[in-house]
């Protein structure tokens, strides 16, 4: 189902909050502006990108791909426990597709679908919030 005004503000708020949650339990530290889900863990630059049980993909805008170390995706499990993997951001390049036409992110945002997180990375751990 698209998205509208409503419900695009409801998945934004959905994915800060989670990731912030994440964030903590991994001990990354906030880096970039309040609307963004940039970390550092460790020393390396991420972008923690969540996902809900249902939803099949994530999305990270083209710019912000270039000053990353990795993309981490979250992905609700049935049972609301959260699976991370990490990705690279070549690895992400080489696997995502355009958002579609419509829209306010056309154009500036890669997806990559769930479905290849779980094939070419390695789960790195599964938290609880």
């Amino acid at each position: 189902m698209p998205q509208d005004r409503e419900s695009g503000a409801a998945a934004v708020k959905y994915g800060l909050e989670t990731a912030r949650q994440i964030a903590k339990a991994l001990g990354a530290k906030k880096i970039g502006n309040l609307r963004s889900n940039e970390y550092d863990l460790e020393g390396k630059k991420i972008v923690i990108k969540c996902a809900r049980a249902t939803t099949k993909s994530v999305g990270v805008p083209y710019h912000m791909l270039k000053r990353l170390d990795a993309v981490i995706g979250s992905f609700e499990t049935e049972a609301g426990s959260y699976d991370l993997y990490e990705m690279t951001p070549e690895t992400y390049v080489r696997n995502m597709k355009p958002t579609c036409s419509k829209g306010t992110s056309s154009g500036r945002v890669g997806v990559v679908p769930k479905s290849t997180f779980i094939k070419r990375c390695n789960l790195i751990k599964t938290v609880r919030l």
